[in-house]
């Protein structure tokens, strides 16, 4: 009874709260630029980066001949991953900008192309362009440039929105060429922006002698910090896996705003990596879709394995519709059919099992037991191959999924029991229903 209050309460006073955080469209906007725009960098640049930087600490023969033989194209290899990877807050600004824009009906290509022009002016030091090495302006372009990507994409659209709903636009009579049209009518709105991003990023450099993405950095730095601890890991996974048992995707919500810093620390591992220094970064989007959310949300292959040999047919059955899709670390038939939303049963477990593997994860990237994330494979990537291609080809990456999913299955076990045992005697009480009335009929 306690446990129905308590998912009653979820269900009532906290999940229109969350429900209308996960439909915050900049919070979209934010997810979609870096799942869509700068994944495809993230994970390209990535491969180049493992390339050039193969893991020798392995003592493979086959490993450090490699390492030996691309030691002198190592600075052209690392051409592709400094202008992929590198490059990843330009996509992240487009990607902010088009995503808004086509949540209001915009000109995502204007939008985009608007918020990625300022991102650009703002990047470069105010002084002689001829001058200005583009090595020194690369790394705000990457990583450094994140949080001013996000910010440029959000207020170019916004005054793009304004100046059209108040009619500051240039209107063309009719006739004229939708392309021509569509020119006109950004015009005022880019030189408005243009002009607010110069006269910005120059006032800045005449001030502070740094620029803009170095100004937000440093304002974000102790965010980026906060956001790489232990107690920051535990509440965005508790928060995903309530968001989860309310039948709301917590991934999707927490990445929202999590994204932006977990790119930061896997980006600073890429690039010490590519420099030859120590790995700091721990709390990464892999940390999560890789060695937390093994075979889905809530660490549920064991329960997959479980509900396979099930006395419960409703189990059993969900088992086998699931096991496929669990390979690909997807899981909403086992969440929806089982189901694990509002389970007073099954939500101990849905919780107790990531926030485990969580800490079983930090410990170990933290105590280098395992070496840490230098890569962001796709979610989809089945378990132990994930593993090993996340930590840029370590077998301890696989090692540590298995010892999660130990874990998980211990944790899982004694809630699935009592669950079956529920719906078997339901089953049984169905069954006997269903033959006394057919009884009767004869």
């Amino acid at each position: 009874m306690e446990g129905n209050k308590f998912m009653n309460w979820m269900d009532e006073k906290l999940m229109p709260i969350l429900a209308k955080a996960a439909q915050n469209i900049y919070l979209q906007s934010i997810r979609d630029a870096f799942c869509v725009f700068t994944l495809p960098l993230i994970i390209s640049g990535a491969i180049f980066l493992i390339i050039a930087n193969p893991p020798t600490a392995l003592g493979w023969g086959v490993i450090n001949a490699w390492a030996n033989a691309i030691k002198p194209i190592q600075d052209q290899i690392n051409i592709a991953f400094n202008l992929s990877f590198g490059i990843m807050a330009m996509a992240v600004a487009f990607g902010t900008a088009y995503s808004l824009a086509s949540r209001w009906d915009m000109d995502e290509a204007l939008c985009g192309m608007l918020s990625l022009v300022c991102f650009f002016i703002v990047c470069f030091p105010a002084t002689d362009v001829n001058k200005v090495k583009f090595g020194d302006v690369l790394n705000y372009l990457g990583s450094q440039g994140l949080f001013i990507a996000i910010i440029l994409g959000i207020v170019t659209t916004t005054v793009m929105k304004l100046f059209t709903q108040k009619g500051l636009i240039i209107k063309m009579p009719a006739g004229v060429p939708p392309y021509v049209v569509r020119t006109f009518r950004a015009l005022v709105p880019f030189f408005v922006m243009i002009t607010a991003s110069w006269a910005l990023e120059w006032v800045i450099w005449a001030n502070l002698h740094i620029t803009l993405p170095q100004l937000v950095l440093d304002i974000f730095k102790p965010l980026v910090a906060v956001s790489n601890t232990y107690p920051a890991a535990v509440l965005e996974i508790i928060l995903m896996m309530l968001l989860w048992s309310l039948g709301i995707h917590g991934m999707n919500v927490v990445s929202s705003v999590a994204y932006p810093f977990w790119t930061a620390q896997l980006a600073a591992n890429t690039s010490a990596l590519n420099h030859h220094q120590a790995l700091h970064g721990i709390i990464t989007e892999p940390f999560f879709h890789m060695f937390t959310h093994i075979g889905g949300s809530g660490l549920t292959w064991p329960l997959v394995i479980m509900f396979l040999f099930s006395s419960s047919k409703q189990l059993k059955s969900i088992g086998k519709v699931e096991l496929i899709p669990a390979i690909f670390n997807i899981n909403e038939p086992l969440i929806f059919g089982a189901p694990l939303v509002l389970n007073p049963i099954l939500f101990i477990p849905f919780v107790l099992a990531p926030v485990a593997a969580v800490t079983v994860n930090y410990i170990a990237f933290a105590a280098n037991i395992v070496p840490k994330i230098v890569m962001q494979p796709p979610f989809t990537v089945p378990v132990f191959f994930g593993g090993v291609i996340a930590t840029g080809g370590y077998w301890q990456g696989a090692a540590l999924q298995l010892v999660n999913l130990i874990i998980a299955a211990v944790i899982y076990w004694p809630f699935f029991k009592m669950y079956e045992k529920q719906l078997v005697t339901n089953e049984k009480k169905a069954a006997a229903e269903v033959q006394a009335d057919n009884g009767v009929t004869e």
